[in-house]
């Protein structure tokens, strides 16, 4: 079985060409949702999180993510140290996942594959891009947040301009049936490579 990674900066339109994928039949792995619901269920990774962000990281036993995201946005240090709790754990659960999936290819929706130096942890990588504009709308839109908000998240990830040579394919998600063309065109061409 063949693991691709999908990627690409917020506001790109991951999560829109992942269920492309998954309408497909493509079997795909959602880590920001996966990494939330581990940030709650796994006793060792809050654990982790309170000691690092303290008490207040958790209300009610659940993640009090407006309190960790004001935290972390801010302050590189901390969100790398976040990232370090975070992302192994998910990492983990990925490759339990991934084990139980029956299909010639399974996808893994994952923000920062390249700034985590994870690329080869992956067979092939799809990187999703859209301008500039275009993603601060649309995160400002989803998250009913300012652009200040949205371009300090976005000096946490690498320019797509950095990351369209490490990537096996490119995705300019722009027109959804444009995008729909070359996830098709993809799935075709990962189906070839897996078989």
């Amino acid at each position: 079985m063949k693991i691709v990674g999908l990627t690409g900066g917020i506001g790109s339109g991951k999560s829109t060409v992942a269920k492309m994928f998954r309408e497909l039949g493509v079997p795909v792995y959602d880590s920001d949702s996966e990494a939330k619901q581990l940030m709650t269920s796994s006793s060792k990774v809050r654990n982790a999180i309170i000691n690092l962000l303290g008490e207040a990281a958790y209300q009610k036993k659940e993640l009090n993510r407006s309190f960790v995201a004001e935290k972390v946005f801010k302050d590189p240090r901390l969100l790398q140290k976040l990232n370090a709790i975070v992302h192994p754990a998910v990492r983990e659960h990925f490759k339990e996942w991934a084990k139980g999936q029956n299909a010639p290819y399974v996808v893994q929706e994952t923000a920062l594959i390249f700034e985590n130096g994870a690329q080869d942890h992956y067979d092939r990588i799809i990187l999703v891009t859209a301008p500039l504009d275009v993603r601060l709308k649309r995160v400002m839109e989803r998250d009913g947040v300012g652009p200040k908000t949205v371009l300090e998240r976005m000096k946490n990830q690498m320019d797509d301009g950095d990351k369209v040579d490490l990537a096996h394919f490119c995705i300019e998600n722009m027109d959804l049936e444009t995008t729909r063309k070359r996830v098709e065109e993809l799935h075709t061409k990962l189906m070839a490579l897996a078989t």
